[in-house]
C-alpha cells in the first residue's frame, strides 16, 4: 500500500494505521524481509518506508552481530538527515542497546514507533517510555533517494 505525500505531515493519522495494521503482530525473523512472514527491524523499517513511496538500502546482518549493524548504521549516515525539532512521519528511528546502535524502527506519529523484537514481534511503543527514551540515538529521514 502507497501512502500520499500529503498524508505523511498528518501523524499518526488513518493512512498511517491502515499502511501498518497488518504488519502489527508478524513474528520477529531475523533477516525476515517478508511481510507475509516475519521481518526483522530492518526488514520492517524497509517495508513502511516502501509504503511510503521511498525504497531504502537492504543488508542483512544477523540480529546477533550487534557490532557490524552499528558499522553498517554508520556508513548509511550520510543518505540520512537527522531530524531537529518536530518528527516528520515515516522517520526512521535509530536505537542502541548497548554501545552500539543495533535496532531501529519507524516513527508513526503521537509520540509512538513500531519496531519488531524477538520476543514480542511487530509492535508499537512510546518513544518516552523508560524502556525507550534514553536508548533512542536520533530520528533520521532519508536525505537522497537511495
Amino acid at each position: 500500500m502507497a501512502v500520499s505525500r500529503a498524508s505523511r505531515k498528518e501523524g499518526y493519522t488513518r493512512n498511517m494505521k491502515i499502511a501498518i495494521e497488518d504488519l502489527i503482530g508478524l513474528p520477529f525473523i531475523d533477516g525476515g524481509r517478508d511481510p507475509n512472514i516475519g521481518l526483522d527491524c530492518w526488514g520492517l523499517s524497509t517495508e513502511i518506508f516502501r509504503r511510503y513511496g521511498q525504497q531504502l538500502p537492504d543488508y542483512k546482518i544477523s540480529c546477533e552481530n550487534a557490532s557490524l549493524i552499528n558499522c553498517e548504521v554508520n556508513k548509511q549516515k550520510p543518505f540520512w538527515r537527522r531530524c531537529e525539532g518536530e518528527i516528520p512521519v515515516p522517520a526512521l528511528v535509530v536505537i542502541r542497546f548497548t554501545v552500539f546502535c543495533d535496532h531501529t524502527g519507524v516513527y508513526i506519529g503521537q509520540g509512538r514507533f513500531i519496531h519488531t523484537r524477538k520476543e514480542v514481534g511487530v509492535n508499537i511503543d512510546r518513544i518516552d517510555s523508560v524502556a525507550w527514551s534514553k536508548r533512542i540515538e536520533g530520528f533520521y529521514v532519508p536525505e537522497v533517494r537511495v
